[in-house]
């Protein structure tokens, strides 16, 4: 399988709307993928919470319309990323959107876990509810949003649902890149899963950003990693080796505390 990680520089000198058209020319230019991600709130950066009212659109709305014709056009499975969504009641979410390579809506997934210790977008924007995954032909992946990586049960729920490529899209500070290896690899070696990780290049609301995008193996090897700056990840890996990881060394199948809680429900 294929997959490109496209980590996307969000600088505040270029407006929304010349990112989207350079995102989706990026996305275009990766024809050859299975896969293509984005960041997490690329078109208005992670932490520049000021601009998260003013950038909310609807769930079909500008960012939509744009992933999913680039999507069409590449002829490949997108994770289009994050943005900041405006629910019919008012409610802002931050939102990806997964399409097809006929250009259709696959999946959208409401990010869980807020980020922001009780300000910024823990107060902002609404939590989303539910586990979300989505079947490509060489795998399933599970959806999950940069502070999530932080929560290990809900990685575990996504493999009980099915996932066996778990893929974070984030807006990741430069001040915490040691966390988000370690907790990449992390997730990957518990899941017996592959990781994709890919967070932003640049700088927003004077928040540098870690980038170094990552793709790890079932058994915790990183795969590919990026530098600091803007650049497209690419790299191959085998769907199958979950399935061998999990049989060879079987300690998904072993874990208890998880089963009993289900028979306690």
């Amino acid at each position: 399988m294929h997959a490109s990680l496209i980590q996307i520089a969000v600088n505040s000198d270029e407006s929304v709307n010349s990112r989207r058209e350079r995102a989706a020319s990026l996305v275009v230019a990766q024809r050859d993928a299975d896969l293509v991600v984005l960041p997490e709130l690329w078109p208005v950066g992670a932490f520049a919470y000021t601009a998260f009212a003013d950038a909310a659109e609807p769930l079909q709305g500008p960012t939509h319309d744009i992933m999913a014709k680039a999507a069409a056009e590449a002829g490949v499975w997108l994770h289009a990323g994050s943005f900041v969504e405006r629910a019919e009641d008012g409610t802002l979410y931050n939102t990806s959107l997964v399409f097809s390579p006929e250009g259709e809506r696959a999946a959208a997934y409401r990010k869980i876990h807020r980020f922001g210790f009780d300000k910024g977008e823990a107060v902002l924007m609404g939590a989303g509810e539910e586990l979300v995954t989505v079947a490509l032909p060489e795998t399933t992946i599970g959806l999950a949003t940069c502070y999530d990586l932080r929560f290990p049960e809900q990685f575990r729920g996504l493999v009980d649902a099915g996932a066996e490529t778990l893929v974070v899209a984030a807006g990741w500070p430069e001040r915490r890149r040691s966390h988000w290896t370690l907790l990449a690899q992390a997730r990957a070696v518990e899941n017996q899963a592959y990781v994709l990780a890919v967070g932003s290049a640049g700088t927003h609301a004077r928040v540098e950003q870690a980038g170094h995008s990552i793709v790890v193996d079932p058994w915790g090897e990183v795969l590919a990693e990026a530098g600091a700056g803007e650049e497209v990840l690419t790299v191959e890996f085998d769907a199958t080796k979950v399935a061998t990881t999990r049989e060879q060394f079987p300690a998904v199948k072993d874990r208890r505390l998880g089963l009993a809680r289900r028979r306690l429900a």
